[in-house]
């Protein structure tokens, strides 16, 4: 196969590169599994936005608090300038966030200092996917494939020419293509307990190892403080920081607050492991009583309902919460134009790492990173658009079936390589 531009992924990064591409240029979009089993589809709480200009200083300076001041400054100073062209975009795309007399309705999450983020229910990613996928599949110069594989990319001298994926037939291709767009999500399906769908795994980021593409910071790895405690096998159900923004109270096994509910995500995390260990359980209570049982219903319907079919009624009990691997602060390393170490590559949303999160994502921030700087790689492509004229033509019959398995033992691998060189210079967190 051959087109101009390639996307591997079709969560809200992609998504979003594909709209903000011209309307003649071919576009082939992949999905490892079904078009909608995306983390972005998964996205609770909501998506940040600079309110005002009075705002600025202090959205600024909570991104980089939670980021342990490792963020790369130019990168944040984009990702808040940019956010109100990026929700009126989403709302011209009929993405509908909660209002009160034709004005925004923001709620507030762990790290925050002010309330500044936009929601739609506790479904805000869906929210925002879904109406980003219908549009896609609205563009005449838009294929979407499911139950693609990356494998391999095709580079020569640096320079990529496209991808070699595994289709939904078994069989191995390749698609050529002037521009490649990693946007293959997270890793949370090298973990156990994990918030992200399974067949996350980092393929991009064994890829980007075996082509001498730059990473950074891939040891960086946020975990969720609060998910349902579950002894079943499989994703872990998120509980959005948000619930705690409206007032929800952790609790110990005899019933105690022990912490601040609003620290950053890191801070958190490590209260509630302690707390845990302390009583000797593997979960800590979250109560939602404090809020009013028709926010609960209104705000968090989702939340509401999936804990009830569980066999707890928020509205009247505590619910068991555990930390999950969550979120992937690292990736393949980018500039301010996602634009990768390797020519005519970029990468973009978890699976890139253009320094905003610095060592700790701040909450409701991804959506936000993601689509910022999704669109800059789609106008920086288009300003510097050039054929390529010659493609290499890679060995197909030297992929073996158990390659995503040997993936995951590359980067699980290369993430303890690379915590282990932090921890002997000091700067373990």
């Amino acid at each position: 196969m051959k087109t101009d531009i390639v996307i591997v992924g079709t969560g809200a990064a992609g998504l979003f590169m594909a709209l903000n591409l011209p309307a003649d240029k071919n576009i082939i979009l992949i999905s490892k599994s079904k078009l909608e089993e995306s983390d972005s589809f998964l996205a609770q709480g909501g998506i940040c936005m600079l309110k005002d200009e009075s705002d600025y200083d202090s959205y600024f300076e909570d991104t980089l608090k939670a980021g342990h001041y490792e963020n790369n400054r130019t990168s944040v100073d984009i990702m808040i300038r940019t956010s109100p062209d990026i929700i009126h975009s989403l709302e011209n795309f009929g993405v509908d966030f909660e209002k009160e007399n034709d004005s925004f309705l923001f709620t507030r999450e762990g790290g925050h200092s002010d309330k500044r983020i936009l929601f739609h229910k506790d479904v805000t990613g869906k929210e925002i996917t879904s109406k980003l996928l219908a549009a896609v599949k609205n563009l005449k110069n838009c294929t979407l494939m499911e139950n693609t594989t990356m494998i391999d990319i095709v580079c020569e001298s640096n320079t990529c020419e496209g991808i070699v994926i595994k289709c939904a037939s078994g069989e191995t291709d390749v698609i050529y293509a002037d521009y490649t767009v990693f946007a293959c999500g997270g890793i949370g399906g090298l973990y156990t307990h994990s918030t992200n769908f399974p067949h996350l795994t980092g393929d991009a980021l064994a890829i980007s190892l075996k082509h001498g593409i730059e990473l950074e910071n891939i040891d960086y790895i946020q975990i969720h403080p609060t998910t349902l405690y579950s002894q079943k096998p499989g994703r872990r159900f998120l509980i959005s920081e948000s619930v705690r923004g409206e007032g929800a109270l952790l609790y110990n096994a005899n019933m105690e607050r022990f912490t601040d509910e609003l620290q950053p995500r890191d801070v958190l995390t490590a209260r509630i492991r302690e707390q845990m260990a302390k009583d000797n359980k593997p979960f800590v209570w979250l109560s939602m009583k404090p809020i009013p049982v028709e926010t609960i219903k209104s705000h968090f319907p989702n939340i509401y309902q999936y804990c009830l079919d569980e066999g707890y009624d928020v509205t009247k009990e505590c619910i068991p919460v555990v930390p999950a691997q969550h979120y992937f602060m690292g990736g393949i390393k980018v500039d301010s134009d996602s634009h990768t170490s390797a020519d005519r590559l970029y990468a973009v949303g978890e699976t890139s790492c253009n320094g905003v999160h610095g060592a700790n994502r701040l909450a409701s921030n991804s959506l936000l990173e993601s689509l910022v700087f999704a669109k800059r790689a789609a106008q920086h492509i288009c300003e510097n658009y050039t054929k390529l004229d010659d493609f290499s033509v890679p060995d197909l019959t030297s992929y073996t079936e158990n390659l995503e398995s040997q993936y995951k033992e590359i980067v699980l691998k290369e993430i303890e390589h690379r915590k282990s060189l932090r921890e002997k210079a000091g700067k373990d967190l």
